[in-house]
Parts: structure tokens; sequence; C-alpha cells
């Protein structure tokens, strides 16, 4: 048994409370490492907080300025020197969906090329054990809190997928503020060997009420979606389903998405969806839809899809009434320019960054006011599949 698999194995066999004093054992043992930390992601990526009993005994570290964040941020291993030691921060994430930092500290002797790779590993595994975990203990979710969360965000939170996913053919980030009392905004994302269905929900209303519509809507079309149904199908039922409870009283935007892997064809239904923005060619701009009504708002409404074709190095971003209805202190609109510009600055971060840097321009914009409605960005960088050698398949322009 190597090294690393004995520790892997530790980790698996471990209780889910007991991941990080079990894995400071199995380090120490197999590595010779001195000191072990768990740092988890806060809901605002913005700072990471230790794991530790419970209240916090420890500060936070920043994301911006500080080694931690930087592994973080970058997904990358970052090494510095603490005296005679080696500390190594190393990032833990499911699928690309960042969750934390794991830092471990050893003497330079013990840390070769192998070591490292060795140990990234290790926090990817303790990454997929912690997902699974969380079924199970409230620890990991409570050490993500800088504050208290509403319980509508509570709720929403709950819901979503995650909030980066990377694979060979994309990569999706995405962000929701405030991200501590978010009211009914959410995203989902399903995918197959064959088709990416991606789904942005713009909410109606505040608190308990907004989450509750958005809860309903989002299961309505995942339990459509997982029966087989078409893109159509799925939003044909939430809108039964929404309006069956509320009869039209209440009702939600939403915009629908299927993506074929292999040749990039894009299904649309907007049913009064947040916006969608392209960026193609370092170009941003909005992609008009026809509009169709929100679910729930009629009974009996029958929706059709529009078919479009996203190219590999296309971005696609997904932006909530959130961003657009922000007002600066002296009552300037958010405008289309400003996202525009705000889009084609950060054409060169990674898919996961972009929402983070779009809402804190949009936090810039709006000063020191409280929001007054919860706001959505998600980005979709697009790159494709390649076409089989000899295929003979030439892709849409």
């Amino acid at each position: 048994m190597t090294r690393f698999t004995a520790v892997e194995r530790a980790l698996r066999t471990a209780a889910p409370h007991d991941f990080l004093p079990v894995l400071r054992q199995a380090l120490a043992t197999h590595y010779s490492v001195v000191d072990v930390e768990l740092l988890m992601a806060d809901y605002a990526l913005t700072i990471l907080q230790p794991v530790t009993t419970l209240p916090y005994t420890r500060r936070p570290v920043p994301v911006h300025g500080t080694r931690p964040g930087h592994a973080f941020a970058w997904q990358q291993p970052c090494t510095e020197t603490q005296g005679t030691h080696t500390v190594v921060h190393l990032p833990v994430s499911v699928r690309g969906d960042r969750l934390g930092i794991l830092t471990v500290t050893l003497d330079p002797e013990h840390l070769d090329e192998a070591a490292q790779q060795e140990l990234l590993d290790v926090a990817q595994v303790l990454g997929h054990e912690i997902a699974v975990g969380e079924r199970d203990t409230d620890l990991y979710l409570q050490a993500r809190r800088a504050n208290r969360l509403t319980l509508a965000a509570e709720m929403q939170w709950q819901l979503l997928p995650g909030r980066t996913c990377v694979r060979p053919e994309y990569t999706i980030g995405a962000q929701l503020e405030p991200a501590y009392a978010i009211y009914g905004d959410n995203f989902d994302w399903s995918t197959t060997a064959h088709d990416l269905t991606l789904t942005v929900t713009n909410g109606m209303g505040e608190g308990i009420e907004a989450a509750l519509l958005t809860n309903l809507a989002i299961n309505a079309l995942r339990n459509a979606r997982r029966a087989g149904l078409s893109l159509t199908d799925q939003a044909y039922l939430a809108d039964q389903a929404v309006y069956g409870q509320h009869q039209g009283a209440q009702h939600l935007s939403v915009l629908l998405l299927r993506f074929d892997l292999a040749t990039g064809a894009t299904e649309i239904v907007d049913a009064g969806s947040p916006r969608m923005w392209r960026l193609r060619d370092g170009r941003a701009e909005p992609v008009e839809l026809e509009a169709q009504l929100p679910l729930g708002m009629f009974e009996d409404t029958h929706y059709t899809a529009e078919q479009h074709h996203t190219r590999p190095g296309d971005r696609l971003v997904f932006v909530s009434d959130g961003v657009y209805d922000v007002a600066s202190p002296a009552g300037e609109r958010y405008s289309e320019r400003a996202l525009a510009r705000a889009l084609t600055s950060t054409r060169l971060l990674p898919a996961s960054h972009v929402p983070r840097a779009v809402l804190h321009e949009l936090t810039g914009h709006r000063g020191p006011v409280d929001a007054a409605d919860d706001a959505m960005v998600v980005c979709l960088d697009w790159r494709g599949r390649p076409l089989a050698p000899g295929s003979g398949e030439t892709p849409p322009a």
C-alpha cells in the first residue's frame, strides 16, 4: 500500500465530522507533516474560514492578497516559507467547484515534486469526501458562514448544484448576491454524455415566498428533466405546477437551455427570462430571444424552443433583473453599456471569476446603499467537443 493510498483510505473510512483530525494523523504518519489546517470559502467568496471547534477560534483569511487566497482563486498550489518550515496551500474542490484550501506545514526535506503532487491529490479526495459528508454533518456548512443566513438564503443555497462546474467541453461559474440574504434568483445545471441542460431563474417577490416559489419551479423542472422530457415539456409542466399552486398570483421568469456537447447546437426556451449576453471575438452583445410568458402566469401555456449555435470560444453570460435594476446614489441605472464594458474587461478571466468580478463592479456602482434586490450572474465558457477525424461533419457557422 502506497502512502497516498493509506491517507485516502483513512479519509474514506473516517466519520464526516472527523475528517480533519484523521487527516492530521495520517499526513503526520505518512508525509511527516507537522500541521494541517482546512479553510472553507464563505458564501460570498471573499474569505476563507478555519474549520475548528465551533464557534470559530481563529480569524478568517481574506481571499484577496493572501497566499491561501491566491491558491483558492487560481486553483493552483501555493508555497511559502515560515521559519524553518515550508507551508503549502492546496485547493480543495470537486469537479471545479471551489470549496476551500488545505494548508499543510512540513520540513522542506520532505517536500519533493512527487510529495507535492500526492498532497494535491489528497486535497481533491478531501473535497469529494466533504461533498458526500455534508449529508451527515453541518460542520463544513457552518464553517462557510461569516454571518447568519436568512431562512430564504438557506433554502436557496441548498437548492444549488454548486458554483462552478468544469468539463472538457465547458466551464460554468455562477454567483448570487447578497450571499447571505438572497431571495428567489437561482441557477441549475445537469449534464449527460451528450448534452448540458442549464436553467437560469429570476425569482419573483422577497423572502420566504420568493424562495418557496423558486423551490417549486426548480424541482418541477428537475422532475420533468429526469423523466426524459423535452425542453419545451419541462417548461410546460413547471408552468402547470406553479399555476396549480398559485393560480396566477405568482410567477417567475426562467431561461432554459440545452447544449449539444458534440456540435454546439443550442435549444433555448425563453419564459420571461433573465437576459443572455454573448462574448464572441472580443465583442459583448445581448442575445435577442423570443420572450414567452413566465412560468405560472396563465393556465395551459405552451412553449416553443428556438434553435441557436454556440461556437467554441464563445462566452455566454446570464444576468438577472437585480443587475439591471441597480441604481447609483444619484439614481442612475446600471446600463447595458456598462454591463458590456464589464463583460469585455473580464474577458481574460476564467469563467469562475467572472460573476464575482461583475458583481463587484455592480457594488461599486450602487455605492454604500444596501441592495434592493438579489442579483445573479452565470458565466458559461464553451469549448465544445472536437469532431472525430474523418467524420466528414462540418460545424455550423
